[in-house]
């Protein structure tokens, strides 16, 4: 059954606009993993404007199901992830300016720094994904990497959703997660995904797992956390469930 991972770094987000130490994300961890979430995700950035360094050690102490840490191939960065030793390591791209992440990892460009990373992490016992637009070069030479896991960037789809223009896009992602699963990748999928478009990105078979972050933590202020994270997983296993019915009748 298709998974649930909760990105929680907008509780730190709260948290650090008053310089406080509250709400604690490492509480938002639990609360999500009560609402069924099968993984916790959480991005150290280089300028720490959300998650810090010692968020990300509670975290792998105290979360019970898999701790998911998404980070850029900086050194310093590389270095607290071997300390904290997540369950899985997903390599992003990051540029200071941004608000969030704008894009994949740009596997091709960034070739021998990436292999590099993964190699450092695998041998410290990490598993490891990329986080990549779904493009077929950029799947291939992910391979070449020695990760083991790619999740597709969902961000054009969730934009073009809005404007009822999303079908090629999706049909991207349907490929992509088709070929990579050919390749012999794990395929996990995120960014943008909300209650609303992530029905069609659900029902992909080939996809095992969703990251959703800001859209659950939005929802959680009107409904609480667990409630939030309940929905949205309820969502997600229909929309699969409905479409292996569907597959079954033609």
């Amino acid at each position: 059954m298709i998974k649930l991972g909760v990105n929680i770094d907008h509780i730190a987000t709260i948290r650090n606009a008053r310089r406080t130490d509250e709400p604690e994300p490492v509480v938002a961890a639990g609360v999500a993993e009560m609402g069924g979430a099968n993984s916790i995700v959480s991005h150290l950035r280089e300028d720490r404007r959300h998650i810090t360094d010692n968020d990300i050690k509670l975290l792998r102490k105290t979360i019970t199901t898999k701790f998911n840490l998404e980070m850029s191939v900086n050194e310093d960065i590389v270095k607290c992830a071997l300390k904290v030793k997540p369950d899985i390591a997903t390599l992003v791209p990051e540029k200071r300016e941004e608000v969030t992440t704008e894009g994949g990892l740009d596997v091709i460009k960034n070739f021998d720094k990436v292999k590099d990373v993964v190699t450092n992490l695998k041998e410290a016992g990490i598993e490891v994904s990329i986080f990549i637009d779904p493009d077929e070069n950029q799947i291939e030479k992910a391979k070449q990497t020695g990760a083991t896991v790619i999740e597709l960037h969902t961000g054009r789809y969730a934009n073009l959703f809005k404007k009822d223009k999303y079908y090629d896009e999706l049909k991207k992602i349907k490929e992509s997660a088709r070929f990579a699963t050919q390749l012999g990748f794990k395929v996990a999928a995120g960014h943008g995904l909300t209650y609303y478009n992530v029905h069609l990105i659900s029902a992909i078979q080939e996809i095992e797992e969703l990251n959703i972050g800001h859209s659950i933590i939005s929802r959680a202020v009107f409904v609480g956390l667990k409630q939030a994270v309940e929905e949205m997983k309820t969502i997600m296993i229909l929309s699969r469930i409905n479409k292996t019915i569907s597959n079954n009748k033609l």
